[in-house]
């Protein structure tokens, strides 16, 4: 007689986002900066899966994801099992598709579906307060990732503020196999607010109907030394506007470049090129939301 053990199991995907303007304003006293963005998701996603298991293990499609209590999702687990008081553990396995350390927020938007989903997989809750204060812990970007939607986001960038964002261009999202530290852009910088607008979300909403409004008003404050460093971002840039993209930005501290154009197939256009240099090239169809 044969007996089959069947495991608990639960997938879930973790998208990436693109920040539509970057401001550092200031340096904080406890070494921190705070900032002033949107945060938009867009259509690539990594996919995690959660199976029952006695300790916290995680294993990664990309030899680049580490598989140790340094990676994110390790400590997500560990964090959220120390707080909630229980003693069940789990296997984590990402499915890896967003670039590693490529201002996508791939690795803080593991850690928040494995924040949101835990809870549940050890059949009992946490509160919101709980889910927010493992998250800042874990990174100033992981809280926007708990809940759907684009955010202002203020403060380290754990002050969020939802609204609805519909993007009607086609977003190309190009990552040049180039690692910046976002450790080390962060001590290039010199913060300030000169040339932030007023208010950020209106501007990107005016924005979506005037791409105008967008090259005038937003900006990446990491873009200047990002660029001096590796020129191929900043050429990057650079080849999507050449190639008629309306609006054109580096994401996060870098060192991924998204542009956004009329329609799919100009997109798609633009990325074969891109492709040929071995870049790695997503798109998001207009009015994509999550």
């Amino acid at each position: 007689m044969h007996f089959f053990v069947i495991l608990h199991t639960s997938m879930l995907g973790a998208h990436a986002k693109i920040n539509l303007g970057l401001y550092v304003v200031e340096r904080r006293p406890d070494g921190y900066h705070n900032i002033e963005t949107v945060f938009h998701r867009i259509g690539i996603a990594d996919t995690l899966r959660l199976t029952e298991a006695t300790g916290i293990t995680v294993t990664s499609s990309s030899p680049d994801v580490p598989s140790d209590p340094t990676n994110i999702c390790y400590k997500a687990a560990a964090m959220l099992r120390q707080h909630l008081g229980v003693t069940r553990g789990v296997h984590i396995h990402i499915e890896k598709v967003v670039p590693v350390g490529a201002g996508l927020g791939g690795g803080s938007a593991d850690a928040a579906a494995v924040l949101r989903e835990l809870p549940e997989f050890w059949g009992t809750t946490a509160s919101e307060e709980t889910l927010r204060t493992c998250a800042l812990q874990l990174g100033s970007d992981v809280p926007y990732f708990l809940s759907t939607g684009s955010a202002v986001a203020h403060g380290r960038g754990e002050i969020l503020e939802y609204f609805p964002l519909d993007v009607p261009f086609a977003i190309l999202v190009c990552n040049p196999n180039i690692h910046v530290s976002t450790a080390w852009a962060y001590g290039q910088i010199r913060p300030g607010t000169k040339g932030k607008p007023d208010n950020l979300r209106t501007a990107v909403l005016a924005g979506m109907k005037n791409p105008d409004v967008l090259r005038s008003s937003l900006r990446n404050d990491f873009e200047p030394v990002v660029f001096a460093a590796y020129p191929a971002v900043r050429d990057l840039k650079a080849r999507m506007l050449d190639a008629g993209a309306v609006f054109a930005l580096m994401s996060g501290s870098g060192s991924s470049v998204f542009g956004l154009f009329s329609d799919s197939a100009s997109a798609s256009a633009c990325a074969v090129p891109l492709r040929e240099l071995g870049y790695r090239t997503f798109i998001t169809d207009p009015h994509f939301g999550i």
